[in-house]
């Protein structure tokens, strides 16, 4: 005999909040949906209003709605979860453009610098040798999705000057370029995922207050040619609260 449902316990700002956070998680809500007014929560849910704005105020701090000024409360819908250098490489075969759903890039730097010890070491070159560096930052209608950064070997810079330039490349990834350029592709990637406590570097690249504790995640990815060779290594510095979401189909 099944069990009678348990009593809901949690305040009722909670469960004002967990009923509409459902709601946008299974696409039910959707962007720019604009959610009843305080006044109409409240009466809905038999609470104060002080109560219904609290509920509203949680769904705001987690970015998943946001007040307008003289219009109510906007659905933003679920933030972009973050994608490997791996999901971008396969993104940018099919779209030749590495932005996710309601992504767009910005900051796109590049130049050729001396490869730090740990860069050195992944590429198999001698550290303070040369190396392309390029990075850009991924950002949605939350903010900051990732900062991204991509370490070339320098001799592709001879037959691609572009990749040592501060622009967004044209035509899909260095990697996509490379290819088409020198026929050296992709056949082994790579990559891992980490978390860690955001350094004072971290925080820089993803433009939050110095001394900020924050737990970020952290995405490499190595991409190799036929040989074994390193044709690029790529870092993604996750910004705090972002996740890896995946989803798979159960055989029967």
């Amino acid at each position: 005999m099944p069990e009678p449902p348990r009593a809901d316990n949690r305040p009722p700002y909670t469960r004002i909040a967990s009923h509409y956070r459902d709601l946008i998680s299974s696409g039910e809500l959707a962007r720019g949906v604009l959610l009843p007014s305080i006044s109409a929560l409240a009466a809905e849910w038999g609470v104060s209003t002080a109560t219904a704005d609290r509920a509203m105020k949680l769904l705001r701090d987690e970015q998943l709605v946001r007040g307008i000024k003289g219009v109510g409360t906007e659905v933003l819908g679920l933030p972009v979860s973050l994608s490997t250098g791996s999901d971008r490489h396969d993104r940018s075969t099919k779209t030749q453009s590495t932005w996710g759903t309601g992504e767009k890039s910005s900051g796109h730097t590049a130049g050729i610098v001396a490869a730090p010890d740990d860069i050195a070491s992944v590429l198999g070159i001698a550290p303070g040798d040369d190396v392309i560096r390029r990075s850009r930052v991924y950002r949605d209608a939350h903010g900051i999705v990732a900062h991204s950064t991509s370490w070339i070997p320098a001799e592709f810079a001879q037959v691609l000057p572009e990749l040592a330039e501060s622009v967004r490349l044209k035509g899909g990834l260095s990697l996509d370029l490379i290819a088409r350029a020198t026929g050296r592709q992709v056949a082994r990637r790579m990559h891992e995922e980490g978390a860690r406590i955001a350094t004072a570097q971290d925080l820089e690249l993803l433009e939050l207050e110095t001394g900020t504790v924050a737990a970020i995640l952290v995405l490499t990815a190595r991409f190799l040619d036929a040989d074994g060779e390193v044709l690029e290594f790529g870092v993604d510095l996750g910004a705090p609260g972002r996740t890896r979401r995946f989803t798979s189909e159960e055989e029967r």
